[in-house]
């Protein structure tokens, strides 16, 4: 098998690789929750960058855009404040 991260010692990516395989589906789907709920928070941080005069409603709909795609996000949350 080859590496997954060339930064990595081998020894613990196949550590890393076998805690994976023991973990139980519970904890499982708990890391990745985690995972989704930190790549959330980071979008949504990127989004308050550049759009740092937004308030909270609409960095929620245009983290909805980036989530679900524009479409989607029109239909179920409505258009964008500034949307023409």
């Amino acid at each position: 098998m080859s590496a997954l991260y060339s930064d990595t010692d081998p020894k613990m990516e196949a550590m890393q690789i076998q805690l994976w395989r023991q973990a139980t589906p519970t904890l499982k789907m708990n890391m990745l929750a985690e995972l989704n709920s930190f790549a959330r928070m980071l979008a949504l941080a990127g989004l308050r960058s550049r759009y740092p005069q937004a308030g909270e409603s609409e960095l929620r709909r245009k983290l909805a855009g980036l989530l679900l795609g524009e479409e989607l996000a029109r239909k179920v949350y409505g258009d964008l404040p500034d949307a023409k």
